[in-house]
């Protein structure tokens, strides 16, 4: 029996793994459109790989899965979990040594064209058939990495519907010229975005002032309800509001302020000068400004710098991870509508998909040999 998977990223490569060690016998085909596999995995956690979190759903399958190749890990902050050496390419590197010793064939400069009903693959390298085809191509995130999209439309062939893409945990970009005046600086705030008038969402945590607006973890997690407002064919007025002492109310900046001339000791120099001069040195507006700084959004940096991918083919058209359209065609990993914050989450979800889909298949083989 022989098993496709179109897509050599996160949740492409634990499907391979996991079924060879279910299925010693089967044989398994992945297929890249990249001319190396796990690009995009190399880029995850800055080069560091966040592989999962102590609070993600998958978190015992996934660190259960990578300690069995042989891979040590570590625990930070908020419960992110790292390999040991703190290197992406430790973790390629475990992954592609486990697809060598199980006997995976990685196909590489393959572009996939179509999914036939009879689970026959179309590709650049020729036809492959299968027993059962994986889709695990991505989403339309850092198309550089290896997502291009192209997984939705293989699927929209097969008869599956897919919710509108958007950027997600991706930096916002502003029209003023104050985050630029003090790129570089990081400060722990309150993110809210106002659409219309209106507060839509909120997030805590840190944020990075850039040249071209906002970036930092806060951001991110946050960014999506920009992307979507931006999507729309009458985006609304948006802007970012930012506290930047959560942790003090007005009154008592201003109190500091009075007592010690500026909130250079809250809030480090950068801000405070910046704060000052917008203010132009009124101590009422310097507190308002630090507990509400509004900062006129105009987009994102778009798909090419989001980390992932919103939207995609819903869960209500899978049993498991297997189409209810195309029998014998699994769906794992970002091309999935689902999504989660920073912190390890959406790698989570990549390993964890890639494995359930393994075990399904895997479980079939079982129930179809005791027929």
């Amino acid at each position: 029996m022989t098993t496709i998977i179109i897509g050599a990223g996160a949740s492409g490569l634990a499907c391979a793994i996991c079924l060879k060690q279910n299925i010693p016998n089967e044989k398994v085909v992945v297929l890249e459109r990249l001319s190396s596999p796990g690009r995009k995995i190399l880029a995850t956690g800055n080069g560091r790989c966040n592989l999962t979190n102590t609070s993600a759903d998958g978190f015992s399958q996934v660190t259960d899965f990578f300690g069995g190749l042989g891979l040590v890990t570590i625990e930070e902050d908020q419960g992110r979990i790292y390999p040991y050496s703190l290197k992406a390419q430790t973790v390629l590197g475990v992954l592609l040594n486990a697809c060598e010793k199980y006997g995976v064939e990685l196909v590489t400069d393959c572009t996939v064209t179509e999914i036939k009903s009879d689970l026959s693959v179309c590709t650049s390298k020729g036809i492959f058939k299968g027993d059962a085809v994986v889709v695990a191509a991505g989403g339309k995130a850092q198309k550089n990495l290896g997502s291009n999209g192209s997984g939705y439309e293989l699927l929209k062939n097969l008869g599956h519907s897919c919710s509108e893409t958007y950027q997600a945990l991706v930096q916002l970009v502003s029209s003023s010229k104050y985050p630029r005046l003090i790129k570089g600086t990081r400060a722990r705030c309150g993110v809210s975005i106002e659409l219309g008038g209106e507060i839509v969402g909120s997030e805590y945590g840190e944020v990075l002032f850039t040249d071209y607006g906002l970036s930092g973890i806060a951001v991110m997690d946050i960014s999506h309800i920009v992307s979507k407002n931006f999507a729309g064919e009458s985006p609304e007025k948006c802007v970012a509001v930012i506290d930047l002492a959560p942790k003090m109310s007005a009154r008592e900046l201003l109190s500091h302020i009075e007592k010690f001339g500026s909130l250079e000791g809250v809030l480090g120099k950068e801000l405070s000068d910046i704060l000052t001069k917008q203010a132009q040195g009124d101590t009422k507006k310097i507190a308002e400004y630090a507990k509400s700084w509004r900062l006129i959004i105009t987009g994102t940096k778009g798909f090419d710098f989001a980390q992932i991918t919103g939207g995609g083919i819903p869960l209500s058209e899978l049993c498991g991870f297997e189409s209810k359209f195309a029998k014998g065609v699994y769906i794992c990993g970002e091309v999935l509508d689902m999504q989660f914050p920073c912190g390890g989450f959406n790698l989570d979800f990549a390993w964890s998909s890639g494995i359930g889909a393994a075990k399904q298949i895997a479980e079939k083989r079982k129930n179809d040999k005791n027929k």
